[in-house]
């Protein structure tokens, strides 16, 4: 078991698996321009890269090119649409947030999706009176892997940066837990390409699944 004393959460990839919702947005952007559909696991692997990086593949544009402000919006309408239809948590992750509620261990959540379709969908799953803080990259200067919506997290809960423990699925959140002096869990069940060495990530711990994740916070056992 892990001494920890509040607990921070990346969303997409980590505490919800919300790919299935872009699955549906990006398909129906490539029906509209008469395009093939991509399959689930191509896309599910370019979630934790966004719009740019969803269209990217989708359409094979970046922000430098014409059409892109225009795909941008578009897919943008068709997700907030569409926001929350099939999301769900993964396996045993509201578990884990019971447990924190329970044992009193505060927790929040540390995302870099914007706030507009965060509350929404937090809102959607009831989630968002129940977790302690939202901390989005329009409550703060830089997203991650800048460290300060880590630090505005940890302040919300009360609890000092090396008490924190932050769950995430992108190098990125390794990242930002090392730079705001953090100790983290690599959600590995989350929107990981294959091809990734997740080793070379720096995470504290790694965590297979989420009943592992439940193991390694709340099990006696020397890890």
């Amino acid at each position: 078991m892990i001494d920890f004393n509040g607990l921070l959460f990346d969303l997409d990839g980590t505490l919800l698996d919300t790919a299935p919702d872009f699955v549906t947005s990006v398909n129906y952007l490539l029906e509209k321009y008469n395009q093939a559909h991509l399959d689930f696991e191509a896309i599910r692997n370019r979630v934790n890269d966004g719009s740019t990086g969803l269209l990217e593949l989708a359409f094979n544009v970046t922000p430098i090119d014409p059409s892109f402000d225009l795909l941008q919006n578009e897919l943008l309408d068709i997700y907030l649409k569409h926001l929350g239809d099939k999301t769900k948590f993964f396996p045993n992750m509201n578990q884990i947030l019971t447990e924190c509620d329970q044992r009193a261990i505060p927790w929040g959540i540390v995302t870099n999706k914007p706030w507009l379709y965060t509350k929404l969908l937090l809102t959607r799953l009831n989630l968002i009176n129940r977790t302690r803080c939202v901390v989005c990259p329009d409550h703060v200067k830089q997203p991650k892997p800048h460290p300060a919506s880590l630090e505005l997290g940890s302040t919300h809960l009360g609890v000092s940066t090396d008490g924190c423990l932050y769950v995430g699925d992108h190098s990125r959140d390794m990242l930002a837990a090392k730079n705001a002096k953090m100790r983290s869990i690599l959600a590995a069940w989350g929107y990981i390409n294959k091809d990734e060495d997740i080793s070379y990530w720096d995470a504290d711990w790694i965590a297979r699944t989420p009943k592992i994740l439940f193991d390694l916070l709340f099990k006696e056992h020397e890890y």
